[in-house]
């Protein structure tokens, strides 16, 4: 399943490529992004001002000590780290160890309000139209954080964000924590299922089956939320998990899967996505930046070209070199060859796949019909 890995120098080499693109076309397309986890959109900026609020000090662990300012802290993000040393796995708890670290500037309302409305603005200004964010409230209520008061902050900004475009929330449990507090979880979550529309599950896989949570994903089900789940890419037992959340998550299996870009590497997954007409959200930057194989761009390619509905995300930019959706995009332009109709196609495919109501998926069809009818000459 694993490829050989890129070195440092080529990862940076894309990332330099992507950064500062001036693609117009994707700049303006209408967009929809699924995947995206709100903590993960944290930029330094705004943990240096919420800790500067709360006046509590940012701890360095590589030193041992407080960061003396922001420049300090903007330090500690450029996080592409040795690939030769520690490998996928390594990665991803370096990645843990920062993205849960942030965690802990988030304290009150406006704390929250504030890390929503930095996103809702950012996707804005990438012309999202519609997106679905990530939020792990288990990873705030441990800390003392009511649900009150994160979910008061998230709504005050997804109101005031209703001219610039639409949202609904998705609740991830941690699956390094246990069944029973995602069942808890999920029970104290009811009174907001107004703003919530799905449930999935994410934080680190290794021998954290998706089945071990079956029971809170059966009750969802029967209570009409929709269903997703992590199936990371480089993850040990990636495939088995591929298939129990393909087939088996909630009774049925789930109604998308997050990441999964393995199941381009197995025929028999790969057509069982295809014959359930199963959504996958799909973070390239991501899975270069933290697993380093070679083969990342290739299998999203077999993704895109045997018909599996794919929609690109963003994941944690924050935490991922300041790489977000129409950077991601653009890396596709380059190194995957994607045209303009297959840009179109993959907006179209997330516009399908989203959990919008119907009124907002004829609306962003419209605009993506109207795009293209303007841009005839871009389309190769």
């Amino acid at each position: 399943m694993s490829s050989p890995l890129l070195s440092n120098a080529k990862i940076r080499e894309y990332r330099n490529l992507i950064r500062n693109h001036g693609d117009d076309f994707i700049k303006k397309m209408p967009k929809v992004e699924m995947h995206v986890h709100i903590e993960g959109t944290m930029m330094p900026d705004l943990r240096w001002s919420l800790a500067q609020r709360h006046k509590e000090p940012i701890p360095n662990p590589r030193t041992g000590k407080p960061c003396r300012d922001l420049s300090e802290l903007q330090s500690m993000y450029e996080l592409l780290h040795d690939l030769e040393e520690g490998g996928v796995e390594g990665g991803m708890l370096r990645f843990f160890d920062l993205y849960y670290g942030g965690f802990e500037v988030l304290r009150d309302e406006e704390d929250f309000y504030r890390l929503a409305m930095n996103y809702f603005h950012r996707a804005a200004e990438m012309n999202v139209r519609y997106c679905e964010p990530f939020f792990d409230p288990q990873g705030h209520t441990r800390r003392g954080v009511s649900w009150e008061t994160m979910m008061k902050g998230f709504r005050r900004a997804q109101l005031e964000a209703t001219e610039q475009l639409n949202s609904q929330w998705i609740m991830c449990f941690l699956r390094d924590m246990s069944p029973e507090s995602a069942m808890s979880h999920y029970t104290d979550a009811l009174p907001y299922r107004d703003m919530i529309v799905g449930i999935g599950l994410d934080s680190l896989e290794t021998d954290r089956p998706p089945l071990l949570f079956e029971e809170v994903f059966r009750r969802a089900r029967r209570d009409g939320f929709r269903i997703t789940c992590h199936c990371d890419v480089g993850a040990k037992d990636s495939l088995r998990h591929i298939a129990q959340v393909l087939d088996q998550l909630g009774g049925t299996g789930a109604d998308r899967i997050d990441h999964g870009l393995h199941a381009a590497d197995d025929p028999s997954l790969l057509s069982r996505v295809r014959e359930k007409d199963l959504g996958m959200t799909i973070c390239p930057w991501g899975y270069l930046c933290y697993s380093g194989e070679s083969k990342i761009l290739e299998r999203v390619r077999i993704l895109h070209d045997e018909g599996i509905k794919i929609a690109i995300g963003s994941d944690d930019p924050a935490y991922m070199e300041d790489i977000w959706l129409n950077h991601s995009l653009y890396l596709l332009r380059e190194l995957c060859h994607f045209t303009d109709e297959d840009f179109l196609v993959l907006q179209r495919n997330a516009v399908d796949i989203c959990w919008a109501s119907t009124g907002t998926k004829r609306q962003i069809i419209a605009e993506l019909e109207g795009f293209q009818k303007s841009k005839p000459r871009m389309l190769v």
